[in-house]
This record gives structure tokens, C-alpha cells and sequence, in this order.
């Protein structure tokens, strides 16, 4: 019979299989993913009350599709210019004007010259919070401004739903803040 490899051995072979079969490298011990529930939206600094739904940070890009002149049965596929869609956010109409005061930097009642041109453009930051409210990932939103505001939902006497109050932001793109890392769950 062969030698039986000491225990500690197998524990510590046991932990480094599972450190490389985790995705978290902070917490080994995690397998399964963030949930979708727990996230904040902060704007002028400061988080935006009741968002209750923001859309998925999607950015496309174009395939652009040539041949080579000498081979017309073969064709090649690259990367072309790149576009970001608009992030639409929904939220529980309460009192709190962030929402209308936005919209109301690129259109006013009080016509063109009550549009702010130095304020309509503002950063937003999207946040993922782990269930012990800690963020685990954030997204910084560049020169965001909005397109569309929905200031009442369709109204219905027959329905007991929330109130909600929708913006769609436009923007130049998104990327990952860099300095929020994985943080130690006890």
C-alpha cells in the first residue's frame, strides 16, 4: 500500500481547490452570487430616495463586417463604435423633488432661458449592496441628463399598485469604480 498524505495536507489541497473554484476571492466561503434587491442610485452626492427599479447598464458595440479583396468567400468581423443605452429609473412618488428638478434643467415652462446649460449634465453613481448593506460593486454613470420624465403613473381606481415617478437618463457611458472591492461578510 502507498503512503496516506497527512491530514493537514488534505485540508489545506481542500481550501485551495476551493479558493479557485470560488468567484469571491475575499470570502471563499461564498458561492452564490449578489442578489438584485439592494442597490442605491447617488446624485449630487447624495442617494436618491424610494428607487424602487433601475434598468441594466448596457453598452453595444457595432460589428463591422469587411472582406479581403482577394477572398470574397471569407469575411472578417470587428469591433466598431460603441453606444450606450439610456438607463431608465423608477421610484415611489413621494414629495422629494430630485426627479422633476433634473428634468426641469433641460426643459422649464418658463421657456429656453430658464434651461440650465452648466447644471443638466450630472455623474451618477449606481451602487450593489450586499444583503448586510455593504457595496460590493459601483458603477459611475458619465454626463447623464434626462430625456424623458413620467411625473404620474396612469391612474386607476381599481388598482392598490404604488405610485411611480420615471426618468429616462441618457448618457457617455458607464464604468466600474475601480475602488470598491469585495468587502469581509461576518
Amino acid at each position: 500500500m502507498g503512503q496516506e498524505t497527512p491530514r493537514p495536507v488534505v485540508t489545506m489541497l481542500q481550501n485551495i481547490v476551493r479558493c479557485l473554484m470560488s468567484s469571491f476571492s475575499v470570502n471563499p466561503n461564498r458561492f452564490d452570487p449578489y442578489r438584485n434587491f439592494k442597490f442605491r442610485v447617488i446624485l449630487d452626492g447624495r442617494p436618491v430616495p424610494n428607487i424602487l427599479r433601475v434598468s441594466p447598464l448596457r453598452r453595444v458595440t457595432e460589428a463591422v463586417v469587411n472582406r479581403e479583396g482577394g477572398d470574397n468567400s471569407q469575411f472578417r468581423v470587428a469591433p466598431g463604435a460603441s453606444s450606450f443605452e439610456p438607463v431608465v429609473i423608477e421610484r415611489g412618488l413621494t414629495h422629494d423633488p430630485t426627479f422633476e428638478e433634473w428634468a426641469n434643467l433641460t426643459f422649464n415652462v418658463q421657456g429656453d432661458a430658464a434651461m440650465s446649460l452648466r447644471e443638466y449634465r450630472k455623474d451618477m453613481l449606481v451602487q450593489l449592496l450586499n444583503l448586510q448593506g455593504s457595496v460590493v460593486k459601483a458603477y459611475r454613470v458619465h454626463r447623464c441628463w434626462v430625456s424623458e420624465y413620467q411625473a404620474l403613473p396612469s391612474l386607476d381606481a381599481n388598482n392598490t399598485s404604488v405610485a411611480v415617478e420615471r426618468i429616462v437618463v441618457q448618457h457617455e457611458g458607464w464604468e466600474r469604480d475601480q475602488d470598491v472591492g469585495e468587502p469581509e461578510e461576518t
